[in-house]
């Protein structure tokens, strides 16, 4: 059973958090926030999404903040540094903002830019991080196989980790894969998994060697272990842009996983001017702990209030599509 509507809206708060650089088209990023017995969660689908898809993360507010959660095994989770699609020259002050992390996801594909972009910003992100740092690249699914093919060998040279949804679809995925295997890249499927209505095709197929996965778009802690579970693949646990409510739930979820073998991308915190709650990564990991909004950070950074009618709208209409 859900709880009623009242109980969501009786604590609910729109927040609107500015950001150092521009992510995914994200300049603010803004998000709901209420409070259930068990503690706080976020309801923040990105808003070009539709209800239909949105409802699934309002299914994991709900689940967050009204039932227990798995228990943890483990109390702090490595975290990677987040590198938006900006100029290689600001890499080091960027960087600077994760001291501590020993891996760090670069945005590549971007709308607008090149690969010689590409190519200077995760050769900026290996000078900075040395020969034993992580260096992950993802293209949020933007190149067909070719162009994905081309960029990963114009990549190589950096020893990269893993290459994240390089393109859209399963099946090139799965092409893609064999056509990489040579240089000793996996590949990591995030949409591929969290926007698919069947979230175990790309493990079928055999079209990536690891999962990104995410609380918030998959239904919450418990559905997203039931699918690593049944993909049989390692995991990354990411977060979806992502206040310090929102990676509370995203820590939980690593912290629960059988096994952990990458860091995750928890650290998003470091990428927002201000934030609601103080979640940022120390020495590279953050803590697996139920976070709690400050009072004066809520008021800060509250929505304006034709924001907040347009998200108290949002979340009246999902609500009625799951307790329907």
């Amino acid at each position: 059973m859900i709880p009623p509507l009242a109980d969501l809206l009786d604590s609910a708060r729109v927040v609107a958090l500015p950001m150092h650089s521009r992510f995914r088209g994200v300049d603010v990023r803004e998000a709901l926030l209420f409070e259930g017995p068990e503690g706080w969660a976020e309801f923040s689908p990105f808003v070009e999404y539709d209800d239909a898809e949105a409802s699934t993360w309002l299914a994991a507010a709900i689940d967050f903040a009204w039932r227990p959660q798995p228990e943890p095994l483990r109390t702090r989770i490595g975290v990677n540094a987040t590198v938006p699609a900006i100029e290689a020259a600001r890499v080091p002050d960027l960087l600077a903002r994760f001291a501590g992390c020993r891996t760090a996801k670069v945005k590549v594909a971007e709308p607008g830019q090149t690969l010689a972009d590409d190519v200077a910003r995760v050769r900026a992100v290996r000078e900075v991080m040395g020969p034993e740092g992580r260096v992950r690249i993802d293209a949020n699914g933007a190149w067909n196989v070719d162009e994905a093919e081309h960029a990963v060998h114009a990549m190589s040279e950096y020893d990269l980790e893993y290459v994240e949804q390089p393109c859209a679809t399963v099946p090139e995925l799965a092409d893609l894969r064999k056509r990489v295997k040579y240089m000793g890249i996996p590949v990591a499927a995030d949409e591929s998994v969290r926007k698919s209505a069947d979230p175990l095709a790309v493990a079928r197929a055999g079209a990536a060697d690891l999962l990104v996965i995410k609380a918030q778009p998959l239904g919450g802690v418990t559905h997203a272990l039931q699918i690593v579970t049944a993909a049989g693949l390692p995991v990354v646990v990411s977060s979806a842009l992502d206040t310090a409510i929102g990676l509370s739930q995203g820590a939980a979820l690593a912290a629960a996983l059988p096994n952990l073998d990458y860091d995750c991308g928890l650290g998003t915190s470091s990428l927002f001017l201000d934030d609601v709650a103080d979640f940022r990564q120390v020495d590279g990991s953050v803590p697996v702990e139920r976070v709690t909004p400050d009072a004066a950070a809520l008021t800060r950074l509250a929505a304006a209030d034709e924001r907040r009618e347009w998200w108290i709208a949002r979340l009246a209409r999902c609500y009625d599509s799951i307790s329907s």
